[in-house]
């Protein structure tokens, strides 16, 4: 691969992206360097490649067809139903399912496991089933992947919220920055496209056995989601934010715990 295509640095613009790149990223043997050339990835191009890679091309047709209708369309709409495909193709397969699974979970290209995370999402899965196997995407290390991992299971937390934060409340415990964030982010009460939870915009003190462990965290990653989840909390409970924050502050002298709160009071009018 030339060292223009390995080592470039993300564009600003689509328009920017170098045509070899792109068709790299199309047939799956790249990943994406940033947001820019991951929502330029065709859906519908990688899925032929891959199909064709797996030695699965005599589904192309079938899943293709079900997918004209959202060809051209944004990636968090192709993105679930490319996932539906995969897994309503993987029923009607006798065997090889697990196998199908893994080999798009470990695939080169970031596109491809977030398919692969949102299959977890729609599988037939209880919740703390669904959290375990979310784990290896919320641990990824391509930034497209953890969003879409949270993203897959978040009208399941949703509905089982309670028991949500309760399996959640030992993620931010966790040793890998990227775990403990997972967990605020698959419960913010507003969240980023995605459905607000409107128990935790009523009672966002619900959401204190994951925010509290976290006041303090050492990575920015972590502190601009926690951050972020009291900003959503703030735009129905102002003065519940603001109240948290001082006493976050009266407890730590931390300049992290500082920062989430200047974060997390950016929208509350003074």
């Amino acid at each position: 691969m030339p060292e223009s295509i390995a080592g470039r640095k993300g564009p600003r613009r689509a328009s920017e992206i170098v045509p070899e790149a792109l068709d790299l990223l199309n047939r799956g043997q790249i990943q994406t360097v940033n947001l820019t050339e991951w929502l330029a990835v065709d859906h519908i191009k990688l899925l032929r490649a891959v199909l064709v890679e797996l030695g699965l091309q005599h589904h192309t047709a079938a899943m293709m067809s079900a997918l004209e209708r959202i060809e051209g369309q944004p990636a968090m709409k192709v993105i679930p139903a490319v996932a539906g495909e995969w897994l309503g193709m993987m029923r009607q397969q006798k065997d090889g399912q697990k196998e199908i699974v893994e080999r798009l979970a470990a695939h080169t290209s970031d596109s491809v496991r977030c398919w692969a995370a949102y299959i977890i999402g729609l599988e037939a899965l209880d919740l703390e089933q669904k959290l375990a196997s979310i784990r290896r995407f919320a641990a990824d290390h391509h930034f497209g992947v953890r969003e879409i991992a949270w993203m897959a299971i978040r009208a399941d937390v949703s509905q089982e919220l309670l028991l949500s934060i309760q399996v959640l409340s030992e993620w931010v415990h966790e040793e890998d920055a990227n775990l403990r964030r997972f967990a605020v982010e698959a419960t913010r009460p507003r969240g980023v496209w995605a459905k607000h939870i409107t128990e935790l915009k009523v009672n966002p003190e619900l959401g204190l056995p994951l925010l509290e462990p976290l006041k303090a965290d050492t990575s920015k990653y972590v502190q601009d989601s926690v951050g972020n989840w009291l900003n959503d909390a703030a735009k129905s409970r102002p003065e519940w934010v603001a109240g948290l924050c001082q006493t976050w502050l009266a407890l730590s002298g931390e300049a992290s715990t500082k920062r989430i709160a200047a974060r997390a009071q950016r929208s509350i009018k003074s």
